[in-house]
């Protein structure tokens, strides 16, 4: 039964996919948008002020298709994601069953989903009144950088199997 629930939790109907990016490269200044980002195993998200300081948090991915969700959550026709200062926005994939997970974006990217994203009480003046309680249970997940390279808009973000995940960990220095 265990093997049967292990083999469920790790079956994704397709890949998903990067549908934007963004930088914030300064405390409190606005997310800048990018087409594509140099990753670091150390840094992050080069250029991002945030990528760094916590090797848990290098990079916050949010799901594209709770963007809808937030937006009416907090009365809107929708919401910029640069309002909500995540790094990586990707659709297509249920990025809240991917606790522990690792994802593998574009050719050679490899990250280790390390937990939930709060959100912060920055949305109250991104999004108005309500902004923070819109995004509690919709403001993605973080992740830590365990192979660097770059990733684009556009590029493909699958889960990665147990096994081969185990044996990527094994063949780094």
């Amino acid at each position: 039964m265990e093997t049967q629930l292990k083999t469920l939790m790790n079956t994704f109907p397709r890949p998903g996919r990067v549908a934007w990016i963004g930088i914030r490269p300064e405390r409190h200044e606005p997310v800048k948008v990018m087409e594509e980002v140099e990753v670091s195993e150390r840094a992050g998200l080069v250029g991002d002020h945030y990528g760094g300081r916590n090797g848990n948090r290098h990079i916050t991915l949010i799901q594209a298709e709770h963007l809808p969700a937030i937006a009416a959550l907090a009365g809107r026709e929708s919401v910029d994601p640069g309002l909500l200062r995540r790094n990586i926005v990707v659709a297509g994939l249920n990025l809240l069953a991917l606790k522990d997970q690792q994802i593998q974006i574009g050719e050679t990217v490899i990250l280790k989903i390390t937990g939930p994203c709060h959100p912060c009480s920055r949305m109250e003046a991104n999004l108005g009144p309500g902004g923070y309680n819109a995004m509690r249970g919709h403001g993605g997940l973080t992740a830590r950088v365990l192979q660097g390279g770059r990733i684009r808009v556009g590029d493909t973000v699958v889960v990665l199997p147990e096994d081969q995940a185990e044996t990527e960990r094994a063949e780094r220095p």
